[in-house]
Formats: C-alpha cells, sequence, structure tokens
C-alpha cells in the first residue's frame, strides 16, 4: 500500500471491518472481495475527438459497490486498473503505477481546490509487470503494475445515455435517467419500465447538470487545468471532475495548449477550447435524451442558452480573480488586456495572479498625458509579478501593455476596499498547483523506491490557497521538454 486516503476514508465512514491494514489491502489491490459486495463493470458508449465511437465500457475498472456516509451521502467504489473485464476488448485491464500515480495525486488535488472531481481513496503497487507503449512510437517496455480506488457518489456518464438512445432502448435510457434523478433528490421512487418521466424533473435535473458542467469548466480555467480528453464517455453526468489521463495544468500561459500528444494536430481539447467542448459535449447529451423526452423545444431552449451561461460565469470568474466584486461591462476591456498580457512573453499564470494580490488598489496621482504618465504604475506591477515571468524581467516591447493595463487595472479598482479584494484573489488563485513536473518527480523517485517526493506532494496539494516554498515555484527550464511534464500520451 502506498497510500491510504485517511481523511476521504473518515468522510466516506466505512464499515469497521475497513480499519484493519490487511483487510484493506486485500481488498484495495484486488485479492479479495469486501463483504457484501458484488463487483461489476459498466458499458457505456462516447462521442471520441468528436466522432461517435460506439460502445466502449470499463475495461479495466471494476465497481466493488457502495457505501452509505454517515452523512446518507452515497459513495460508489471502484478499483482501477485489476484487471479485465467484459469491456477490456484486446487490453489487459492493468494500470502503471505511472498513470495511477498522476490520478491519485489530481484528483485529490483538485478536491482540495474546491473543483468537483471523483476522489481516490488508496493507491497500491500490484507487484505486477505492465508492459506499455509510453510513446506509441513502437518502444514497449515494462513498468510497475498499480491500482487506484476511486470513490465518488455516481460514476454514471454522459456516454451511458448516449449508448442506450443508439440502441433505441428507451426503457434503458429511462432507467438511467430514473437513476441520475435518484442520485440528485432525497430518497429513492421505485421504477418501473412503463411508467411515463416526470418531464418537468427530467428538465430540471439536465438544466441543474448543465450549470453544473459550466461551472465546472469555469473553475479548469480558474486554476489552469486542461483535461486532456474531454471525450462524452469522459464526462460525469453528475458534474465531477472524471478521468485523470493526458491532463496538464498550464505553466506558461497558452490558451493554445493541450497536454495530450494524441490532440496533439487537432487541439480540439486545448485550454481556450473546453468550454465549448464541454458544451458540445451536453449537446449530446441532449441528443440523447431526446429519444423519451417529447418537449424537444424545451431541451433546445436550454442548449441554446449554454454559450452565454457559460460566458457570463467565465466573466465572474475573471473579475474574482482580479479582486472585483461583480462583472461589468466595463470590465470587459481589463479582462481581454489581461489575456494579452499574459500572452505577450512566457509567464506562469498561477504565480501572476498571486503576485498581482500585491498591487496597490490607491497608487500615487500621476499625470495622464504626459511621458511619466504610469511610470509608477508600471515599474510598481513589474516588481510584484516579475516572479512569474521566464525571461525574469518585462521585455522592453512589452512595457506599453503593461502601462497600460497597470493604468486601466488601478482605475476599474476604485471604490474597491483593498481587504475584500485581497479576500476575492486568495479564494480564487492559488498559490500551489499540481505541476506537470512535480508529479513527475514524485513517479520517478517512486519507481525507485524512494517514497518522500509523494508524500511531501500530497501534504502541500492539502493547502493549495497558501505557499508551498520550493513546491510553488514555475517550472525549471530541464523540465521544458522532460518525458511527462509537457505532453503526455493516452498510455497508462
Amino acid at each position: 500500500m502506498i497510500h491510504w486516503n485517511t481523511e476521504l476514508a473518515d468522510e466516506i465512514g466505512l464499515p469497521t471491518a475497513w480499519q484493519d491494514p490487511e483487510n484493506r489491502l486485500q481488498w484495495l489491490s484486488g485479492n479479495a472481495l469486501p463483504p457484501g459486495s458484488q463487483p461489476y463493470a459498466m458499458c457505456y458508449g462516447g462521442h471520441q475527438f468528436g466522432q461517435w465511437a460506439g460502445q466502449l465500457g470499463d475495461g479495466r475498472v471494476i465497481n466493488l459497490g457502495d457505501v452509505s456516509a454517515r452523512d446518507g451521502q452515497n459513495w460508489t467504489l471502484q478499483l482501477k486498473g485489476a484487471g479485465p473485464t467484459a469491456y477490456s476488448r484486446f487490453a489487459d485491464g492493468r494500470a502503471v503505477l505511472r498513470s495511477s500515480v498522476r490520478e491519485y495525486l489530481c484528483s485529490e488535488a483538485m478536491a482540495c481546490l474546491g473543483i468537483p472531481t471523483t476522489r481516490a481513496l488508496s493507491l497500491v503497487l500490484t507487484g505486477d509487470s505492465v508492459v506499455r507503449d509510453v510513446f506509441y512510437d513502437g518502444n514497449p517496455a515494462p513498468e510497475q503494475g498499480a491500482i487506484v480506488c476511486r470513490a465518488a457518489p455516481s460514476f454514471l456518464r454522459f456516454g451511458h445515455f448516449e449508448l442506450a438512445a443508439s440502441l433505441g432502448d428507451s426503457a434503458m435510457l429511462k432507467q438511467l435517467i430514473h437513476y441520475a434523478l435518484s442520485n440528485t433528490s432525497t430518497g429513492h421512487v421505485p421504477f418501473t419500465p412503463d411508467s411515463d418521466l416526470d418531464v418537468s424533473a427530467v428538465l430540471a435535473w439536465f438544466e441543474t447538470l448543465c450549470e453544473q458542467t459550466l461551472k465546472l469548466a469555469v473553475d479548469w480555467a480558474r486554476v489552469g487545468f486542461v483535461h486532456g480528453v474531454l471525450n462524452t464517455d469522459n464526462m460525469s453526468a453528475m458534474g465531477l471532475t472524471i478521468d485523470y489521463g493526458p491532463y496538464g495544468w498550464l505553466d506558461a500561459y497558452d490558451p493554445s495548449w493541450t497536454p495530450n500528444t494524441t490532440d496533439a494536430g487537432q487541439r480540439r481539447y486545448r485550454f481556450e477550447n473546453q468550454g465549448r467542448i464541454v458544451q458540445w459535449n451536453l449537446y449530446q447529451l441532449a441528443n440523447a435524451l431526446a429519444v423519451v423526452i417529447p418537449d424537444h423545444e424545451a431541451l433546445q431552449s436550454i442548449v441554446e442558452s449554454l454559450s452565454s451561461r457559460y460566458e457570463s460565469l467565465y466573466q465572474q470568474m475573471m473579475c474574482h480573480k482580479l479582486g472585483l466584486e461583480e462583472f461589468e461591462p466595463r470590465h470587459q476591456g481589463i479582462i481581454k488586456m489581461l489575456e494579452n498580457l499574459l500572452q505577450s512573453q512566457e509567464t506562469d499564470m498561477t504565480i501572476f495572479f498571486d503576485r498581482l494580490k500585491q498591487f496597490s488598489v490607491n497608487g500615487p496621482q500621476e499625470n495622464e498625458g504626459t511621458a511619466d504618465s504610469g511610470s509608477q504604475a508600471v515599474t510598481e506591477l513589474q516588481h510584484c509579478v516579475n516572479d512569474a515571468l521566464y525571461d525574469g524581467k518585462v521585455l522592453d516591447d512589452n512595457l506599453p501593455l503593461y502601462r497600460q493595463f497597470a493604468l486601466e487595472y488601478r482605475s476599474v479598482l476604485k471604490g474597491t476596499s483593498q481587504e475584500r479584494r485581497h479576500q476575492l484573489m486568495s479564494s480564487s488563485n492559488p498559490a500551489f498547483i499540481l505541476r506537470n513536473y512535480l508529479v513527475q518527480q514524485a513517479i520517478e523517485s517512486l519507481d525507485g523506491g524512494d517514497q518522500q517526493p509523494f508524500d511531501e506532494l500530497f501534504q502541500a496539494l492539502r493547502s493549495p490557497y497558501r505557499d508551498q516554498g520550493t513546491l510553488s515555484a514555475k517550472r525549471p527550464e530541464w523540465a521544458r521538454n522532460h518525458p511527462g511534464c509537457t505532453a503526455l500520451s493516452c498510455s497508462s
């Protein structure tokens, strides 16, 4: 057992038998079943990279069953990497240490950032050797096998609904919808295949899911997270971040960046496109629901509102990152100016926003229209954010842009208290993110038998809004093109 998530175990409130370390090890390594467990794998479909892929399914995930927490919350436990299932096709159903560490750490980092996500209960080495072709270059090699125990209120995906709709199985589709409604309301309502759906309840659920999913994508943008594989089978019907594969976190701000080498050409799932992609995915879910929901106009109305709703959520999020209480139309200019500034030279997004808190609301009066206009403001701004710049300073060609931003930012901040601004910025801008190179260092150390970097990283991610010293520093130069630090494949 590499790691046991004590905090999550306490939150779930597992039965007493789980307190025995030997029991836990046997159950979480897939060598024995917990009492009452009836393991199963799930079948679903999905659109992958914009194309219908047909039937997919849990190729290496085995669900152990559900646990009811003390607060009444349902938790499904599943083992990822425990062996083949009915949906493994030609794969071995195993997972490697590399990908398992990435999922374990990132799901917990996301939870600590306050972003809805599946969770990770344990990380176990299997002792098996698993062969993978990391770069898809025809050079497979053995790696250590591992298993992650994932936990979530439900692992229901958009792809479950899509598969039922594609098969024309209305009864299955109704049952899935009923299950989704039961998991988002109090109490369980008996299901009968011939009963009519409560259309208003289904539409309300779908609208809520749309809002949750849009907020989720905005939260990813807030912290610089790029999922990497936003296929519809990787979208949670509970509004959670799910399936941590070739994900990444922005080091230098680059809206066109994707960590997934499979997507390097098309860049469908790049950072700046995630909002549009989740809207597209919600539209596919609406198409599936339309098979059994006769009110197509209501569904159409919901999906047609997605773009404006996302834009509104994004604008409000950016205002909070800047320390502004509520978005106003006049703020659109400062947001666009900021995005241009971040791209003007290699700039670490996380450090930039963290340091921007130090920029004073009320600077000295400057004579507008003179040669010195904005000089004090831009000097202060440079002093605040130099740590975020990979060049170490603002390049001369970018000084006019920095001057313009500094003056405009100070202008829109007028009337804002320094205390309130600091509160908004501190709660919106993490000081620590799970940088790709940090995870890779932990993986390489674990592979060599040293667990300390992993433990230190897990401890740091528990407090992402506090500075974590060297772990909060920007990406070192050696990691720029190091395997696993910038680009990743889906090999896992």
